[in-house]
């Protein structure tokens, strides 16, 4: 009889609570799966993969003091052999073209479920890329866009007309960072307003 493999290895960085611990809770009922730890910032996450070098990390998009991309360079660098699979319940064009760049495998909603994620772990592992469909479609068509991810994202945040405190508790920014993206994509949109920019935006599929 011989020895079953041993289980992927797998860290969770999410500052959700709620959520990472349901993540961790349906990643372990897999057998192949084991989740070996769990952090809520980019410094803790990069602390943790340098630690356990696990073989999949699963990261969030925002965090509060960074973003998973930002967090899968550094564990490039702290764990060579792990790869990284991005969650995120705010998916957008920009955000997937810098993930390709930067040679991450998986980027998906935070609406898959229990088995797709599962799924999508043991691919990453494999050296196979997953790419939510509906995204990878997304920015095919959208184009270039010449705002930032943080800039579009502050945009998004703005559409229903929130102020710029409140703009500024949703991104977890400071309000005169906020400031300055929201100048920043009016000038590249060349819109009047904070209100014009986002329309601008949304009309070519960059937010």
């Amino acid at each position: 009889m011989t020895d079953s493999p041993a289980p992927l290895r797998v860290i969770l960085v999410d500052d959700e609570n709620l959520i990472r611990s349901a993540l961790a809770t349906m990643l372990s009922l897999e057998e192949d799966l084991q989740v070996v730890g769990e952090a809520a910032s980019v410094v803790a996450g990069a602390s943790l993969a340098a630690t356990e070098r696990p073989d999949v990390a699963v990261l969030d998009l925002q965090l509060p003091d960074g973003d998973g991309l930002e967090l899968a360079d550094r564990i490039a660098q702290a764990s060579p052999t792990t790869r990284c699979l991005i969650l995120t319940s705010h998916a957008r064009p920009g955000y997937l073209k810098r993930a390709l760049a930067q040679g991450v495998l998986g980027f998906l909603p935070k609406t898959t479920s229990a088995d797709q994620l599962a799924r999508a772990v043991r691919s990453v592992h494999g050296g196979r890329r997953v790419i939510d469909p509906e995204l990878a479609a997304e920015t095919i068509s959208s184009g270039d866009s010449p705002l930032t991810p943080r800039e579009a994202d502050v945009l998004e945040y703005a559409a229903d007309g929130a102020t710029v405190d409140r703009i500024a508790s949703r991104a977890h920014l400071a309000e005169g960072t906020v400031r300055n993206y929201l100048s920043s994509a009016q000038a590249k949109l060349q819109a009047a307003n904070r209100h014009e920019a986002v329309a601008i935006a949304r009309r070519q599929g960059w937010i």
